[in-house]
């Protein structure tokens, strides 16, 4: 399963059905995606979710990101999903 980092200046929905098993909001307009869909079809699947013309950006998270001042349980979250540099 792959983590997705989403960005839009609209909030992206945590609550839309989509290709993956969850979306969890980390800041204004900043979510997280859990997903076995690839780049593309999580893409697709957040923008049609969106307004119309609506900026957005979706990128895999290959790697545990270094984050500080997140909602409570981020740091878990992301933990329990992808591996660390040293792992």
């Amino acid at each position: 399963m792959a983590v997705y980092l989403a960005w839009s200046p609209s909030a992206v929905p945590h609550d839309v059905l989509g290709p993956w098993s969850e979306v969890r909001a980390i800041g204004d307009g900043l979510a997280l995606v859990e997903s076995d869909a690839g780049l593309s079809r999580v893409y697709h699947e957040l923008k049609w979710a969106l307004p119309e013309g609506t900026a957005l950006f979706v990128a895999p998270l290959p790697e545990r990101p270094k984050l500080k001042g997140l909602p409570a349980g981020t740091t878990t979250w992301l933990r329990d999903r992808i591996a660390g540099p040293d792992q």
